[in-house]
């Protein structure tokens, strides 16, 4: 009898064990589970974030076509002053304002290209389909024809003039993708565009003596 109840007490002991090894099992299957789990939800803002970039809205893209002949008429005005300029300081500044905008070209167009959008082709400038001569602070085919025939302190003082208004233009244009633009890179290109652009009217405005 006593032989019997040891008999018992094992075979229920292995099944204790049995069961205990059953149920850890059963939680090592859901641990696993559970951390493979866990690692696609850590991928997915990975891939998330990677989808997301390069995305734009409607105002990215108008930004990029509205800015690339804006800055495309502001370097042609600064190669005038080369040749044309009297002051140092309108010839140092012409050189400085191409040197910041023929580079923020090239992206501009990056941008449009990666996004499959239209890149404004050279003498877009002066028609409708990007901006054109309408958009703020473009000057017209007769002041460029104008700005192109002076030269001296005449041209000093017309070029100081009508790139202030073509850099408040541009300032509206950015302030517009500041407010509105999705694009991370093309906002940080705005605030710059805002900031560099607001020093130089400045400037400008200090070599006109208004300030």
């Amino acid at each position: 009898m006593t032989a019997h109840r040891s008999t018992l007490r094992r075979d229920a002991a292995a099944a204790v064990a049995t069961a205990a090894a059953v149920v850890l099992a059963a939680c090592g299957s859901d641990n696993a589970s559970t951390g493979h789990s866990g690692h696609g939800t850590q991928s997915s803002p990975s891939a998330s974030a990677s989808a997301s970039e390069g995305t734009r809205n409607a105002d990215d893209v108008s930004f990029a076509q509205g800015m690339i002949p804006h800055h495309r008429q502001a370097v042609e005005m600064a190669d005038l002053a080369a040749t044309r300029a009297t002051s140092k300081e309108v010839k140092d500044l012409a050189v400085e304002i191409k040197k910041a905008q023929d580079p923020e070209i090239k992206t501009l167009t990056g941008w449009l290209t990666s996004w499959g959008e239209d890149v404004p082709a050279e003498g877009d400038m002066e028609h409708s389909g990007h901006g054109g001569h309408g958009m703020a602070g473009m000057m017209t085919p007769e002041q460029m024809e104008e700005l192109e025939k002076s030269s001296g302190r005449a041209f000093d003082t017309a070029f100081l003039e009508m790139m202030i208004e073509h850099h408040k233009g541009a300032v509206a244009m950015a302030e517009t993708e500041q407010k509105n633009g999705f694009h991370g890179p093309a906002k940080s290109m705005a605030e710059e565009i805002i900031t560099t652009q607001n020093a130089e009217i400045d400037r400008m405005n200090k070599l006109l003596g208004k300030k």
